[in-house]
């Protein structure tokens, strides 16, 4: 009876022990080894098997990660308070450093993708961070990938998702916008009376060289007229337009006589 007892206890502990044996690790998980304290090295993915009391693993995971930076307050370098949050990609390249050389890598990453958003937007100017956001966003991916680099993260991509103006300067930047878009019409409007002036001289030249050319004109500028029912025109004859008839009736007259 009792040497049965001693069997199950046995057994018990050798499930216990192979238990904390062996470990499974996934595709994108790596599993960073320590013997009594001192770094053995990452292993995985598959299975793992460890010296039980002795090996203790920690998880890391590979997997790109999608951190979300607040939102920070920005004095540009034009004097304008802003608010800019923006999201940041990176993953772990190397589990030894990112365990080893650093105590929590997301929080580190999370706090220098931070600081590091508040000093090159700081340093620009209100109009350069609304339209040269694709260079900002690459000069805070080199920064921040400089910083991470000896924890074993590397960052793929940072970007700028959220810029909030104050409401005096979205009303001043709207009438800025007005402004312009009145002068831009202005332009066009005056462009517009120069090319029509240039072809107003030239048909002038053309009638100069043509009097008839001026009747006929009048006289479509008369049918045009009659097409309203509702108007009355006084339609004073040129003299020139009759003189053949008249100097006809004169020739006549003479033979007449």
């Amino acid at each position: 009876m009792g040497s049965s007892i001693v069997y199950l206890f046995l057994i018990f502990m050798g499930i216990l022990i192979l238990g904390q044996a062996i470990r499974v690790l996934r595709e994108y998980e790596r599993g960073v080894i320590f013997r009594l304290g001192r770094l053995v090295g990452a292993k995985g993915p598959g299975l793992i098997l460890l010296i039980p009391v002795i090996d203790k693993m920690v998880k890391v995971s590979l997997r790109t990660v999608a951190m979300d930076i607040p939102s920070q307050d920005i004095i540009s370098r034009d004097n304008v308070s802003l608010k800019v949050n923006a999201v940041l990609y990176f993953r772990v390249i190397d589990p030894q450093k990112a365990i080893v050389e650093i105590e929590d890598y997301l929080y580190a990453t999370s706090q220098i993708a931070q600081t590091t958003l508040r000093s090159v937007l700081g340093q620009s100017e209100m109009d350069e961070l609304l339209a040269s956001r694709d260079k900002l966003n690459q000069l805070l991916q080199q920064i921040i990938d400089q910083h991470t680099d000896p924890w074993g993260v590397k960052v793929s991509a940072v970007e700028v998702k959220v810029v909030d103006l104050p409401p005096e300067m979205q009303r001043a930047m709207a009438k800025q916008a007005e402004a312009e878009r009145e002068k831009r019409a202005k332009i066009i409007h005056a462009e517009g009376e120069l090319m029509a002036s240039v072809k107003l001289a030239q048909a002038a030249k053309i009638i100069a060289s043509e009097p008839q050319t001026l009747q006929l004109r009048y006289l479509q500028t008369l049918s045009e007229i009659a097409t309203e029912k509702n108007s009355t025109i006084v339609f004073p004859v040129p003299i020139d337009l009759i003189m053949p008839f008249l100097d006809m009736a004169r020739e006549k007259s003479g033979e007449a006589k």
